[in-house]
């Protein structure tokens, strides 16, 4: 449950399009489901203003099927994501739970409204691709409609510069580099949007596994650039999601009597 859906449920408990019963029942999902291996956190949308999330390594592929169940069992819910799933544990959760979409091994039920903020994903080269879907796939999922530019590292730097339009005009910018990551200083220079950097482990001896770009780029001259982990796209995108803030805050429900939504 939300901000937005809690206002909903105050205004139609108001207005009797539900009874007290009903509200209670709702209610009670907070702040989490106890499943006995897991407690999901029902909450943390009106606390951060972004759902909890299903990280696939580590948990058994029933655990994963529980766990979407239990978000997706919420009425007023928001989108629900199956971050890193194996190939397994995707199947048998979409099995059970359909309706889900699959990118690579991120799957998305019950996405956000789009939202109107312009928001730009950067690959530096092609082997960076595989976190930089993981960023677009999350993005999505919270509503954004991301701009895709792939293989503009500076290895080529001409490939960037038909796309400072972009740069120029973007609300954020994910920029996903390994080798030595110098994409995200560059990024960082000609645009006035925060930018989130994700090193990945894509690279020879020398970028040891990606460690060598997360240094330079928490090392770069570019100042105030957002540095997530090594190959961490979800982080990106949940650091947008973050910066950009909650689109359904501005506005509650129409309602006799409703209640108003600070910053109104």
């Amino acid at each position: 449950m939300d901000e937005a859906s809690l206002y909903r449920l105050v205004n139609d408990l108001q207005d009797g399009r539900i009874g007290a019963d009903e509200a209670v029942a709702r209610l009670r999902r907070l702040p989490y489901g106890d499943l006995g291996f897991a407690r999901v956190d029902h909450h943390r949308s009106l606390r951060q203003g972004l759902p909890e999330a299903v990280y696939g390594p580590g948990k058994a592929v029933e655990h994963c099927v529980a766990i979407v169940g239990e978000l997706l069992s919420e009425p007023d819910g928001g989108p629900v994501v199956l971050s890193r799933a194996s190939e397994e544990q995707a199947a048998a959760t979409l099995a059970v739970h359909p309706g889900g979409e699959r990118h690579g091994r991120t799957v998305v039920w019950r996405p956000a409204p789009p939202r109107g903020e312009t928001v730009g994903v950067l690959s530096a080269g092609t082997a960076d691709l595989p976190v930089a879907e993981e960023a677009v796939a999350t993005l999505r999922a919270l509503g954004f409609v991301p701009e895709v530019v792939v293989d503009c590292g500076v290895a080529g730097v001409h490939r960037l510069l038909p796309h400072l339009d972009l740069l120029e005009r973007a609300d954020a910018l994910v920029v996903v580099a390994g080798m030595e990551g110098a994409l995200a200083s560059l990024v960082g220079g000609l645009t006035p949007a925060p930018v989130v950097a994700v090193p990945t482990s894509v690279g020879y001896g020398a970028s040891l596994q990606g460690v060598t770009a997360l240094l330079a780029m928490l090392a770069s001259c570019a100042p105030g650039l957002c540095v997530v982990g090594i190959d961490n796209g979800f982080g990106a995108a949940w650091a947008v999601g973050r910066i950009l803030g909650r689109a359904g805050r501005v506005a509650a429900p129409a309602a006799s009597g409703a209640v108003p939504v600070r910053g109104a």
